[in-house]
């Protein structure tokens, strides 16, 4: 079985090591502030999770980290792997990158950028860690729920579709990594399409969202 590392442990970072444990996946957790800070959720978790001070253990890789920490993310030790990314730029808290103010590149190709011989692919970013942890479900359900996922590499998306399906959720590819940018902060399909379009997302108990309705959202996002 495939063992899931993530650099970065938080809100997202967790309810997906929740998902994967839960799924029959080893888990390795990492954050900024070193393995005995982990010490509750890896309690949580149990046998299948564990807490390291680098998380390049795993097959595969979450880097669920503020965007503007991405500088951090080790490089030599993520080579080959594919590496799933849910960051989004939030100025506020990470500072103004000019290249993302003016659009001409997008946050999971700045980390693409920093990890060169890694496959980066972008996911989870646009869907509240409360609904993520709520709304997953088997294979074949009426009411599963669709994530996008967008990446440069058709195996490295391969890779994380099969991920997904495993923890609970449909993929919609939305194309290179590039089009990231179509369900990142602002668009149609963040946040929205889990809450019911609620007025404030982050209330409401989680809403099925078919591929469908993701793949509906994405192509009013443009290009």
């Amino acid at each position: 079985m495939t063992t899931i590392a993530f650099i970065g442990s938080g809100h997202i970072g967790g309810t997906v090591a929740r998902l994967a444990v839960a799924a029959g996946y080893d888990v390795v957790l990492s954050n900024s502030r070193g393995p005995e800070t982990l010490r509750d959720l890896v309690g949580e978790l149990g046998p299948k999770a564990r807490a390291a001070t680098a998380a390049a253990a795993g097959d595969l890789v979450v880097v669920s980290i503020p965007l503007k920490a991405y500088r951090e993310v080790p490089v030599e030790p993520l080579a080959g792997k594919t590496v799933l990314d849910t960051n989004n730029y939030y100025p506020e808290r990470d500072g103004h990158f000019p290249e993302l103010d003016d659009d001409s590149t997008t946050s999971s190709e700045l980390l693409q950028r920093h990890l060169p011989e890694s496959r980066v692919v972008k996911v989870f970013n646009n869907i509240f860690f409360r609904h993520l942890g709520a709304l997953a479900r088997p294979a074949g359900a009426a009411d599963r729920s669709a994530l996008a996922i967008a990446g440069d590499d058709p195996a490295a998306k391969e890779e994380a579709a099969a991920f997904l399906d495993a923890i609970g959720y449909d993929a919609v590819d939305a194309g290179a990594l590039a089009e990231g940018r179509r369900f990142q902060p602002g668009t149609p399909v963040y946040g929205g399409p889990y809450a019911g379009d609620a007025a404030n997302f982050w209330e409401s108990p989680g809403v099925p969202a078919s591929a469908e309705t993701i793949r509906s959202g994405l192509t009013a996002a443009g290009h």
